[in-house]
């Protein structure tokens, strides 16, 4: 990024550092520590965490053992405490300053898809790393022309109460190629408080394909405003697979795609679970700004306690010849809780196809019944319908990426 830019970004962040955001519930951020913290170790091996931290990671999906794995990546609070970038020659994965520092072109792929002005939260984070230097996140490239089977797993974890964890991470899939990647992003047992801001980038040559599955387990008084945006170019895909079931305090998210090129193509499929008093807002977004791009946004809610669920979806048709189909539904499991579903098509030529589904409700009694008169209690067959309708497709992925998406799925739903 040379100088202009630089000060161009830092200028649209000092204007925007008290600019609330559009959506979602405002967090005061100087409620939080943003000084780093000294003395987290470096980790060897990352077997090397303790086992209380193991069981939390292997709950978002970072297999500490790497079993299955073609990178991996852990950065607790501020510091990147370990990388693994030697198990594939299909993938690099570093932290985003070394990344910076070994290719000048990487700062041209930055504040690009998510811009630093956005809101408060990217603003924040543009200011943190003029302050301390970028060195929280990570940089994931896929070669030209490699399809690598095995996934990236990258976490984002938080050791210290009170304190507001920044990352900016740019994911690259080259020309023809295949990337997988997994990130999870959890607290520590004992954090009951903290802010998470993560800054994602993903970018999809010409002919290639990114598998983005994310998986939160947040403490319950945890702020979270993840930012992230996707360029698709031609005849790439997009899959965007998100799950929380984990009681937070609030979180906003709206993922962005823009397929910019012919017979491009985004997916986004969630499921988000609301406990307790959780304030849940999440949507995805898709611009088909191409003939022949194509949009999918299906959305899985269910609210139980008093927990607040937004569900929202937004596909925008802007040249003729695109196709998009978004499905919003949810089951409400207590009088005390609340979905709000806000499905959104827009369109902007006339020889396109837009679609939406949306329905929210509560569990069918005929299921119920058929459960219970084949000996289920209702309590075991509310649980397994409600497992049932929080699934995702897939369909499609490699069987190794397949099985740990499925196995993630089951671990979240669990006791839902």
């Amino acid at each position: 990024m040379d100088v202009l830019n630089v000060r161009n970004v830092l200028n649209d962040a000092e204007r925007a550092k008290d600019k609330k955001a559009p959506l979602g519930v405002d967090v005061t951020i100087e409620n939080f520590s943003d000084e780093i913290i000294d003395g987290i170790d470096l980790l060897d091996d990352l077997d090397d965490v303790s086992k209380k931290t193991k069981n939390t990671l292997l709950k978002v999906g970072v297999d500490t053992e790497e079993k299955g794995r073609s990178g991996s990546f852990l950065q607790v609070d501020q510091s990147n405490v370990f990388t693994n970038n030697s198990m594939s020659d299909s993938v690099e994965v570093m932290n985003i300053g070394v990344a910076l520092d070994k290719y000048h072109w990487v700062k041209d792929y930055m504040w690009n898809v998510v811009k630093p002005d956005a809101d408060k939260y990217t603003a924040k984070t543009a200011l943190r790393e003029e302050k301390d230097g970028i060195k929280s996140g990570y940089f994931v490239r896929s070669l030209p022309g490699t399809k690598e089977v095995f996934p990236v797993q990258a976490c984002m974890f938080i050791s210290d109460e009170d304190i507001m964890q920044t990352a900016h991470n740019v994911i690259i899939a080259e020309e023809n190629s295949e990337l997988h990647l997994i990130t999870g992003c959890a607290t520590g047992e004992d954090i009951s408080s903290a802010m998470h801001v993560g800054v994602s980038e993903l970018y999809v040559k010409p002919g290639a394909k990114i598998t983005f599955t994310m998986v939160h387990n947040w403490a319950e008084q945890v702020e979270v405003r993840p930012r992230t945006g996707i360029k698709v170019e031609e005849n790439g895909t997009y899959l965007n697979n998100y799950i929380l079931t984990s009681p937070v305090n609030t979180l906003q998210s709206y993922p962005t795609a823009y397929c910019d090129g012919a017979n491009s193509r985004a997916i986004f499929q969630s499921i988000q679970g609301g406990k307790k008093d959780s304030v849940i807002d999440v949507g995805s977004r898709a611009y088909l700004n191409a003939p022949g791009a194509r949009g999918e946004v299906i959305s899985r809610a269910v609210s139980q306690d008093e927990s607040q669920i937004f569900a929202r979806g937004h596909l925008a048709g802007t040249v003729p010849e695109v196709k998009g189909h978004l499905e919003c539904h949810g089951l409400v499991l207590s009088d005390d809780s609340m979905i709000y579903a806000v499905p959104e098509l827009e369109a902007s030529s006339a020889n396109l196809e837009m679609s939406h589904e949306a329905a929210v409700g509560k569990i069918d009694e005929d299921e119920i019944n058929y459960l219970t008169s084949r000996g289920i209690t209702e309590e075991e067959a509310a649980s397994m319908i409600v497992r049932g309708f929080l699934s995702m497709d897939i369909t499609g992925l490699p069987d190794e990426l397949a099985a740990d998406t499925q196995k993630m799925i089951d671990m979240s739903v669990d006791g839902m």
